[in-house]
Order: C-alpha cells, then sequence, then structure tokens
C-alpha cells in the first residue's frame, strides 16, 4: 500500500509556519510502519507511523549547492571571520536585553543600541588593568570547533581582505 501524499508544512517540523517553504508530506499509516525492518532507525513514533516531508525540488537543489559550497576551504575561510563577533552578539542579546527594544521608533531604537554598545565597551575597558594590555579572551565554542577541525581562523575582521 502506497504512503498517501499530501501538500502542507510538516507540523512536527522546527520549521513549521506559515511563512515556511511548503513541502511534500508522505504520511505512512501505522499498518505500513510496523512490518518494516528498518522502522527503529526511521521514527522513534509511539504509534509506529511516519510523517516524512520533502522540500520542492527548487529548494533542495538549493539546498545542496549551499553545502557542497560549505565544504571549500574558502567558505571556510570567510566564515571564520564570524567567530570573533558571536560571542559579543550573545553578550548583547542574554546579558544587556537587546532582543527586545525599550522604545518604539527607529531613533529611539538606534539610540538605545549606541549607548548600549558605548556603556559594553566602558564595562570591558574598566576591567582592564591601568596601562597593562588585555590578557586574550578565551576563544568561543566556535573557535574552539575550528580548531578541532583544523580549520585557520582569523585573528580579526580587519584581516579579511
Amino acid at each position: 500500500m502506497p504512503a498517501r501524499l499530501a501538500t502542507g508544512t510538516a507540523s512536527s517540523s522546527p520549521a513549521s509556519s506559515p511563512t515556511a517553504a511548503p513541502l511534500i508530506v508522505a504520511r505512512f499509516t501505522r499498518s505500513q510502519c510496523r512490518p518494516c525492518p528498518v522502522r527503529a532507525k526511521c521514527t522513534t513514533s509511539r504509534d509506529s507511523a511516519r510523517t516524512v516531508g520533502f522540500p520542492p525540488r527548487e529548494l533542495l537543489e538549493l539546498q545542496r549547492r549551499n553545502r557542497a559550497e560549505q565544504q571549500d576551504p574558502d567558505w571556510h575561510k570567510r566564515y571564520a571571520v564570524r567567530s570573533g563577533i558571536e560571542g559579543t552578539i550573545c553578550e548583547f542579546a542574554h546579558g544587556h536585553g537587546m532582543r527586545h527594544c525599550r522604545y518604539r521608533g527607529q531613533a529611539k531604537a538606534h539610540l538605545q543600541h549606541v549607548l548600549t554598545a558605548i556603556a559594553v565597551n566602558i564595562e570591558r575597558l574598566s576591567r582592564q588593568p591601568s596601562g597593562k594590555t588585555a590578557p586574550p579572551r578565551p576563544p568561543t565554542a566556535f573557535q574552539d570547533h575550528l580548531d578541532r577541525q583544523s580549520i585557520p581562523r582569523l585573528r580579526s575582521w580587519r584581516a579579511a581582505g
């Protein structure tokens, strides 16, 4: 018995939303999944049924091209530049509440961002011992990943030419 095909967005997908790309959804019934010898590798569903979503061919080909490009050493070199800013973005988002703006209007929101950046810089400068250069910051998780994969990382975004 073939799987029932439907077009829609898979509800179990983390990317499912009204704006998500449409998926080609294959739904397998319990009677189709139970006798399958590799069901344990396919699903952990308690009712033993499986729903599989496939993106349209154009999106699948784009995804394959992007993943192939990400294997290129030049791509890794360009992407390594991001590692330096990831920690700062995390600090702003979690440490200073920058996911939500306190004011309405773009001008006031911009002012909040500038003042928060100034405060962070002052805080960082106040931690430095006077007359000495700052000790190197510990590497981020992303930098550790680059090191484990033997991917050279640039010391600064300024080094990227």
